[in-house]
């Protein structure tokens, strides 16, 4: 299977960039417009990408072989490779994405080993035929693309058209390319720059290629112009004091390597900034490989990609706050919606209505910020989310319902045990929130609220099986119950969201039974053993994080050598022999949660701990 190492900043995903070849076969921007991504690709059916690197050597191809790649501070992609045929030859390729940059530089650098002069030739070549819009599903739009010379860039522009310009993006070089060709080929754009050198022993030489997008051709070739001003050096550098600040090191390369990437994933692909109106939004992944990306859901964004934006960039989190208290939050709770804030998706879920306020307290107990909930936006927005809640009470029980679970299936019974304890935790918090500003009767009607629900899922929601009593998954107040789990919204993580203490008999003996060898989706005894469900039969990595968060860190060790994923990132499920990708490959908002549950057990503090 093909393997990707993606790249990116808050403006340009770059999801596609190959391991085998260092090619880009797509790149994309959000677009409030258009309600999701727009993205160009190259032409597949020919096997040509949208951008790859090439090399002559005497004039003759010479391709690389044998890629060794690393990330830069655990986030930028780079690589070197050896040509065949020319054993004194390396080469070095680097993508960087500079952060705040409307855009992306592809150097390549060429390394004279040998003894002998060496006359080469090296630079990017590619082919652009496909403009796809993508929410969820990835579909070609309807319009007409451009190539034409441009004395903005004094080189070629590209443009996709529908009526005025959707899309531009553009190339500039530091020094006149001796190659630069762009030709219209049927319905595909081919375009091919570089550079000759002639590199005496032990000499070394780069080209850089910054490629600006934009609205249309000057917003591109100006973003190209603007990092070429700056430079590759000092990009880089900006970009690895940024991501250097926010690195975890502990001495456990492996271990390190996991949560940094997968923090830095997360921060970049699961937000960003839309290419046409520059606003802040929020998606479950900027991939179209996550088969259901580019939209949002409350739960995905707020309890897993959340709290470890939060350890990174506080300020970042407040923006997503205020995007979900303004954008999202008239249709808060439903299914999922569009990043415009209509509803995609429909269907309530009482986990998704809970998460923004979840995410709110956890934001005012990091940061101090009290004041935030007594702002307008937030006042009104819990207002709202309580208001929505009262619709959902059971008529005599203090228990809510919800009509999907939090794997977006259909329920079984309509009162979800994990769900209830989320509005236990979410009621508790407010309570806490609003004590400053609101009267002292709100108040104690929030906690006596939260200890009717407590109490209701003690009395309603325990049954006894094989002679121990545990929590059911969910049932229908009239006698009917089931056992079962599912990773997104997990019952071993009821005392980590303060419902019960972690010695709690009923609670334990829920979680000895749903990782017993008998229960279906346990894997108990594989080599990646962790909890499945119905929806992807096999070991999730959010249990994975469930199982961090519930204390069981030496499990985690023991699984980090197996832990392939989606190549280091990860994805929905994993195959529970090997440990690679089965499900859901680039999920960003699970690659938080991941990087949040590794933080709380082995870097908060500052300090390893085992």
């Amino acid at each position: 299977m093909k393997q990707y190492i993606p790249a990116g900043n808050e403006q340009v995903a770059i999801p596609l960039l190959t391991e085998c070849g260092g090619a880009i076969e797509s790149i994309n921007v959000l677009h409030m417009g258009y309600k999701g991504i727009v993205e160009i690709g190259g032409h597949p059916q020919k096997d040509l990408p949208l951008l790859a690197p090439w090399i002559e050597v005497g004039g003759q191809p010479a391709p690389m072989e044998q890629l060794a790649w690393h990330r830069i501070s655990d986030w930028i992609p780079s690589y070197e490779a050896n040509i065949k045929g020319v054993p004194g030859l390396g080469i070095q390729g680097t993508v960087l994405a500079p952060l705040g940059e409307r855009g992306f530089v592809y150097r390549l650098t060429a390394v004279n080993h040998g003894h002998d002069k060496l006359d080469l030739s090296l630079g990017l070549a590619g082919e652009w035929l496909e403009t796809r819009h993508t929410i969820n599903e990835s579909k070609p739009m309807a319009g007409q693309k451009f190539v034409y010379e441009s004395g903005w860039n004094h080189s070629f522009v590209f443009d996709f058209r529908s009526t005025v310009s959707v899309l531009s993006f553009a190339p500039i070089f530091e020094e006149t390319m001796d190659i630069e060709q762009a030709d219209v080929i049927g319905d595909a754009i081919s375009y091919r720059f570089g550079k000759k050198l002639e590199l005496m022993p032990g000499e070394t030489a780069s080209a850089d290629f910054y490629w600006g997008v934009g609205f249309e051709e000057v917003g591109s070739t100006t973003s190209a112009k603007e990092m070429m001003r700056k430079g590759f050096d000092c990009l880089l550098d900006t970009t690895v004091n940024w991501l250097n600040a926010r690195r975890q090191i502990s001495g456990n390369e492996a271990l390190d390597r996991l949560f940094n990437t997968n923090l830095f994933f997360n921060f970049f692909y699961a937000a960003g900034q839309t290419l046409d109106t520059e606003q802040f939004v929020l998606v479950t992944s900027r991939s179209p490989r996550y088969y259901v990306s580019a939209a949002y859901w409350d739960r995905d964004s707020l309890l897993w990609s959340f709290p470890s934006i939060l350890i990174a960039d506080s300020e970042y989190a407040r923006n997503m706050l205020e995007y979900v208290f303004s954008v999202q939050i008239r249709n808060v709770g439903v299914h999922s919606r569009y990043i415009d804030g209509t509803v995609l998706e429909p269907g309530f879920e009482l986990d998704e209505l809970c998460a923004p306020v979840i995410a709110l307290y956890n934001y005012v107990k990091h940061t101090g910020d009290t004041g935030i909930v007594n702002e307008p936006m937030f006042a009104k927005g819990i207002r709202r989310i309580l208001n929505i809640l009262d619709t959902k009470k059971h008529a005599q029980t203090a228990l809510y319902e919800t009509f999907l679970q939090p794997t977006d299936d259909m329920i079984v019974y309509p009162y979800l045990t994990y769900n209830n304890v989320l509005v236990v935790t979410m009621l508790g918090y407010l309570a806490e929130l609003l004590q400053p500003f609101a009267a002292e009767n709100a108040i104690m009607d929030l906690k006596q609220k939260a200890e009717e629900t407590r109490a209701a899922i003690y009395k309603h929601c325990v049954f006894e099986k094989e002679g121990k009593r545990m929590f059911a998954w969910s049932i229908d107040l009239n006698g009917s119950w089931n056992v079962y789990d599912e990773p997104p919204g997990s019952l071993t993580l009821l005392p980590f969201y303060g419902f019960c203490p972690w010695d709690d008999e009923i609670y334990r003996n829920t979680v000895e039974h749903i990782r017993r060898p008998e229960y279906p989706f346990s894997f108990a005894g594989c080599t990646v053993a962790d909890i499945g469900c119905e929806h992807a039969p096999h070991p999730w990595v959010l249990s994975i994080a469930n199982s961090l968060l519930s204390g069981r860190k030496e499990h985690f060790l023991s699984l980090l050598p197996h832990l392939k994923m989606d190549n280091g990132i990860a994805c929905e499920s994993v195959n529970e022999h090997t440990g690679e990708c089965v499900t859901g490959e680039a999920f960003a908002t699970c690659a938080g949660f991941l990087a949040y549950a590794m933080y709380e057990s082995f870097y908060k503090g500052g300090s390893l701990t085992s």
